[in-house]
């Protein structure tokens, strides 16, 4: 059962990508205050926290009930982060310009989803807690695992501040590019895999 939780957690590093998360945050929130940024890094573990635990406890019956393969799922997630990282590329997803007050909570898109809870972190976590193949208290120990890895992802996206400090505004605006083509590079291969999945299984 060790080697289980082991596994899943290196998986789950993987598919949460943590440290990826802290630089997507640190460019995203680089003209906030470090109180703001703080309840930013906080709500957005809360609610990619929120989002995984329920994928655990009901994603794998929910999807079959509404007759949606994983691989379908997978494939809609990779085109929804394909259009962000063009949106980061291209445009200002921070709306920098624009009051945060007026403008849609960073926290929920896209810090938390798609970037922590990210559409593999989403199928990582149902199917690592298969109900056809591991008993309840297996499936509590991965959720465990998954509270661990979103608390590191935390202590991480609430150090971002120092690293804003050091890069600077313009710094964070080319993190965010540069975030913007690797979010467009993982889509892409997130949409061929499912592509691939989907051809073999038809």
């Amino acid at each position: 059962m060790l080697d289980k939780f082991v596994q899943d957690a290196l998986i789950l590093w993987a598919t949460i990508d943590p440290i990826g998360s802290m630089a997507l945050f640190a460019g995203l929130t680089a003209n906030m205050t470090a109180e703001a940024r703080r309840r930013t890094a906080i709500k957005t573990i809360l609610y990619s926290g929120g989002v995984l635990i329920a994928a655990i406890v009901v994603g794998q019956l929910l999807l079959a009930a509404m007759g949606i393969q994983l691989v379908s799922l997978q494939l809609a997630g990779g085109i929804i982060l394909f259009l962000f990282g063009l949106q980061m590329i291209f445009g200002d997803p921070a709306g920098a310009d624009a009051p945060m007050d007026s403008r849609h909570d960073i926290a929920v898109f896209p810090l938390a989803i798609p970037a922590t809870a990210s559409p593999g972190a989403i199928l990582a976590v149902i199917l690592l807690t298969d109900n056809s193949r591991f008993p309840i208290v297996t499936q509590a120990g991965t959720a465990l695992v998954l509270i661990a890895i979103l608390a590191v992802t935390l202590l991480l996206l609430l150090a971002s501040g120092r690293i804003i400090r050091v890069i600077g505004t313009g710094g964070a605006n080319i993190l965010v590019k540069v975030m913007g083509m690797v979010l467009a590079a993982l889509s892409v291969e997130l949409v061929m895999k499912a592509l691939d999945i989907g051809h073999w299984g038809s």
